[in-house]
């Protein structure tokens, strides 16, 4: 099949399942998949293989082993096409929890749908999810593998998710020309993300009745002296600047942001025998993530050796990662958007998080492009906008095609 004819030829496709996608889209949101602390995650695996199984693919549930009794976590696994060469479309179904119950009810107004997860990311991963449907329909035969890879725990930082998956080899480097994912791009490609270093430090007193203060030891003095050493580090840390482009709006500079919580003390004439604040460190691609967060954890023991009872739980931990821009698999997703919708993408920083750092740094390629936008995902009232999800599935399938067909190895 000629380029041209097999572009137009997914659009088609694209157009004739429109029902079928926005319809299982609502099937998703309406899946309580909230994190913490994990709900209706079976159901929604459930979900996602009848759909798969629909389509004459034979998924795989995998069980992880060292979650919850109450709330167990499911991976899902499927695979579309044969040969050596494989591209993972790699999703999570997870979602923040709901500002109100309602937002498990899907609902459409003025060309967009509303609901928890509409952007980040059920309509990706409908998209995803049709995007193979599409490929089928259009059949051609491509001389390699679409990897569909579904997880839990993104929203809590992926260990019962794609971490295990990578620990026990159910993801490998070998053969893979690279990863998509749908993330809520805002019509950009990401190619990097920060890294991230969140702790949480408790700091433990004595209380006492403010008229006995001598015999006290008051916790939130020794916050007060630890805080003013983490200051002296912010301000040197964020005069750094990343060379990735972000979006409009954001900076480019590193972060380091205190108290986001912040608890203690008990009552006002009692000397605080607690204290506890958060530490939010991110880190751009350019910084050695293992070395800022060996400074910040370095200072704290610094005030523990000084006689301080200072504890502290790590909240969230991944590195930030960067993937050229310049990539066979990138080359093919642009294209792939122009075609599509006649748009030029640019390539971005995502500001946070992204699960592409586990891909790349197993040495796989890992791009995000999906229907949602940004600053719409955990709102109250998040939604995507309907014509993209439908967008995105061709984008996606013509990604593939091109890239399994023509592609070097990864």
């Amino acid at each position: 099949m000629e380029v041209q004819e097999l572009k137009q030829a997914i659009r088609k496709q694209s157009r004739t399942l429109r029902k079928d996608m926005l319809t299982f889209t609502k099937e998703l949101i309406r899946v309580r998949t909230e994190n913490p602390p994990g709900l209706c995650y079976e159901e929604c695996v459930g979900l996602i293989a009848e759909k798969l199984e629909q389509f004459a693919l034979h998924p795989k549930i995998i069980k992880v082993r060292g979650g919850t009794t109450s709330h167990p976590r499911y991976c899902l696994l499927a695979s579309y096409g044969s040969g050596s060469k494989v591209l993972y479309f790699h999703g999570h179904y997870d979602v923040v929890p709901a500002a109100t119950k309602h937002q498990y009810n899907p609902m459409v107004r003025n060309g967009k749908l509303y609901g928890r997860g509409a952007s980040d990311m059920k309509a990706g991963l409908a998209a995803m999810v049709y995007a193979i449907r599409i490929m089928q329909r259009v059949g051609s035969e491509i001389p390699g593998r679409v990897c569909l890879v579904i997880v839990p725990d993104e929203e809590t930082g992926g260990k019962l998710g794609t971490h295990y998956l990578f620990e026990h080899g159910y993801i490998k480097k070998k053969n893979s020309i690279g990863m998509l994912m749908p993330e809520p791009t805002s019509g950009t490609i990401w190619n990097a993300c920060r890294g991230a270093f969140s702790i949480m430090i408790r700091i433990k007193g004595k209380p006492v009745h403010v008229v006995l203060q001598q015999e006290g030891i008051n916790a939130f003095e020794q916050m007060v002296e630890l805080l003013n050493a983490l200051i002296k580090i912010k301000r040197s840390v964020e005069r750094r600047k990343t060379s990735y482009a972000v979006a409009t709006g954001e900076s480019r500079h590193s972060i380091l942001m205190l108290g986001g919580v912040c608890q203690c003390g008990t009552n006002f004439n009692t000397v605080p025998g607690q204290c506890s604040f958060s530490v939010e460190r991110r880190v751009n691609p350019e910084e050695n993530f293992n070395r800022e967060k060996r400074r910040l954890l370095n200072l704290v023991d610094k005030f523990r050796k000084s006689g301080v009872n200072i504890t502290t739980t790590v909240l969230q931990e991944g590195e930030a990662v960067g993937s050229s821009a310049d990539s066979y698999l990138a080359h093919c997703l642009a294209g792939s958007i122009r075609a599509v919708s006649s748009k030029r993408p640019q390539f971005r920083m995502c500001p946070g998080l992204l699960e592409i750092r586990y891909y790349l740094k197993n040495g796989i390629p890992a791009y995000a492009y999906g229907p949602g936008l940004l600053h719409r995902a955990h709102h109250p009232d998040e939604f995507v906008s309907i014509g993209r999800i439908y967008d995105c599935a061709a984008v996606y399938a013509l990604t593939a095609i091109e890239a399994l067909s023509r592609g070097g190895m990864g």
